[in-house]
């Protein structure tokens, strides 16, 4: 029942995954392959809420968590002066978010480590178990190396990687990300292109020193040509920035395919002008080391495999940044797989078609956006941004959040998605 199992990307998904694997069978010999020459450890803030909580505390990690959570106090929208406009707190206390801003805020870079790690120290674990004896299953992170090449037939899949090397797999997952090159090479390049949703929008993300007196509240500041701008940096020694542009769209896609400092001037035309401290984030842009800038979109594709290559995480089911959901479903995802692979004892078949089932309503539920949010959020005009910063000073006034604080159902008892169990796991928590 012990499968050889290759699991591209390094995220926050492949070492999930790779743990709950070893849960289930220690004799699993697990590879994960990652691009990158090293731990992808750069990154804005994520959150971790709905059943992404659970998951964690199944896997014994919740005091890790706990003890890594960002300090943000809420959020202020700002004028082009800086001025606040109107200001909104946290969702706390286990509620059904509603905000952009949660009490269970973490960096990427912390939560990936966590995850990775924990891996580590799980093979570790099972090796010390077998004491002297050699000990069945392995663990290995390969930095650096990619698919090239893969094919497939009803026993397993042979690949090629970028070092020159191959390898048979009983099953390869697909956890690199919205622009999988292992859905590209699975599915097919227009296959591929086809699940991939553009919601309009483009956004660079990158991080600049903390200037003197930015505090825990994030910031939301909007220019006329449906121009947009986050600043959030909690207790943190870098304020994170992000740009949000809805216009420009060929010059930002044009961009995506030249380096990065051709990237970083095409942002930097689209927002020359904007207002508010732009200036500043702009020239702190072109000292950055972290830079990363996207078409935004959602990946839809059913099912979620393709012979023994399987899709989890946003390789299968992006819902996009704007819905607070990506971390949380990726942990579904390598929760849910490792869970099916268990319980189907070796049937690779079997439980890739009950993973590409179970997993359906959260993603369809997760991935759902309000069309009215994205266009009301980006005015193109200078009458659109004082209609959003007189509404949004309207419900601050009223504290319409505080309200809706206090009615808002705790997660899980307003029959969201429950989480399934399954005890094949073996999870510590459990």
């Amino acid at each position: 029942m012990s499968l050889n199992i290759l699991i591209v990307g390094a995220g926050v998904c492949g070492p999930a995954l790779a743990t709950l694997l070893m849960h289930a069978d220690p004799g699993h010999n697990i590879t994960v392959v990652e691009r990158a020459p090293s731990l992808r450890v750069a990154g804005q803030q994520l959150d971790v809420k709905a059943q992404g909580l659970p998951i964690l505390k199944k896997m014994g990690m919740y005091d890790n968590i706990k003890s890594l959570l960002v300090a943000e106090t809420g959020l202020q929208f700002v004028d082009t002066r800086g001025h606040s406009v109107a200001e909104f707190g946290v969702t706390t206390n286990g509620k059904r978010n509603y905000s952009l801003s949660t009490d269970r805020e973490i960096m990427r870079n912390d939560l990936v480590n966590m995850l990775y790690e924990a891996s580590l120290k799980r093979r570790r674990e099972i090796n010390h178990l077998a004491g002297s004896g050699k000990a069945r299953g392995s663990l290995k992170y390969e930095f650096g190396n990619s698919i090239t090449e893969l094919s497939q037939d009803d026993n397993g899949v042979d690949v090629k990687f970028s070092s020159g090397e191959s390898g048979r797999y009983s099953l390869v997952v697909a956890a690199d990300g919205q622009g999988s090159r292992t859905r590209r090479l699975a599915w097919g390049a227009e296959a591929s292109a086809a699940a991939f949703h553009s919601l309009g929008i483009h956004a660079a993300y990158y991080s600049i020193p903390r200037a003197e007196g930015e505090g825990g509240m994030a910031k939301w500041f909007n220019a006329p040509g449906s121009r947009s701008i986050l600043m959030r940096n909690g207790d943190r020694p870098m304020t994170q920035v992000y740009l949000f542009a809805r216009q420009n769209a060929g010059l930002l896609r044009q961009a995506y395919k030249e380096p990065v400092a051709r990237q970083k001037e095409a942002f930097r035309q689209v927002f020359a002008g904007a207002g508010w401290d732009t200036d500043r984030y702009l020239r702190g842009m072109d000292e950055c080391n972290d830079f990363y800038a996207h078409e935004i979109g959602q990946i839809k594709i059913d099912p979620l495999y393709k012979g023994r290559v399987v899709l989890v995480g946003d390789a299968g089911y992006c819902p996009a940044p704007f819905t607070g959901m990506g971390t949380t479903l990726s942990l579904i995802g390598a929760y849910v797989l490792a869970g099916e692979l268990a319980r189907h004892k070796g049937d690779i078949g079997s439980a890739l078609k009950a993973y590409s089932e179970v997993i359906r309503p959260p993603v369809d539920e997760y991935q759902w956006l309000a069309p009215s949010l994205l266009s009301g959020m980006f005015p193109s005009s200078k009458l659109g941004v004082w209609l959003l910063q007189n509404a949004a000073w309207v419900l601050s006034s009223l504290k319409v959040d505080q309200l809706i604080h206090k009615v808002l159902p705790a997660e899980g008892s307003d029959g969201r998605w429950p989480i399934p169990e399954y005890p094949e796991l073996n999870l510590p928590a459990c």
